[in-house]
């Protein structure tokens, strides 16, 4: 199969299951930054970084909003836990025929509000409001697969349906 990716048709942002109206044009999602430590020693020419499998740095996502409404406030409340899901249609081009298809693509977040950014008020501009997600859980599926799966406070970290941590937390 010669699918040339291209780009994502459309998306919706859900709240728990609702929609949430009033979304900016993108949604950037996080990085995925290992915790790492400097390796040196006899026997080595210099150092490296060696991450510690399944451990990442703090993760964030900024949801951002057109105009500063209700589904903002949604999200703003720091002692709620947040479950965010976003939906989409990749387009691609089958590179056997030329023709235009879509696979779906779905993003799930879990978190805590880390912060809220009420915007700017100009008239005739919307005011450009945001929340930022500390990510506790994401999975990001492709075409219905699991590509990638990290749960902090389950210990869970799989890559291609892959659990890279099973070991790990059988020792543990």
């Amino acid at each position: 199969m010669n699918n040339i990716p291209e780009k994502i048709n459309a998306f919706n942002v859900y709240l728990s299951g609702s929609m949430l109206i009033g979304l900016s044009e993108e949604v950037a999602l996080p990085s995925f930054e290992g915790i790492t430590e400097t390796v040196s020693g006899p026997g080595l020419l210099g150092e490296f970084e060696s991450a510690a499998l399944g451990h990442f740095s703090s993760m964030e996502m900024e949801i951002p909003f057109r105009q500063m409404d209700e589904e903002i406030f949604k999200l703003a409340d720091q002692s709620a836990a947040l479950d965010l899901t976003l939906r989409g249609s990749i387009q691609f081009t089958d590179g056997a025929t030329g023709a235009t298809g879509f696979k779906p693509m779905r993003v799930v977040v879990r978190g805590k509000n880390k912060s809220f950014e009420g915007g700017s008020a100009k008239q005739g501009n919307g005011t450009k409001s945001k929340i930022k997600v500390e990510i506790l859980y994401i999975l990001i599926e492709v075409n219905n697969k699991s590509m990638v799966e990290l749960d902090k406070l389950n210990f869970v970290f799989k890559v291609n349906g892959k659990d890279l941590m099973e070991k790990v937390r059988r020792m543990c």
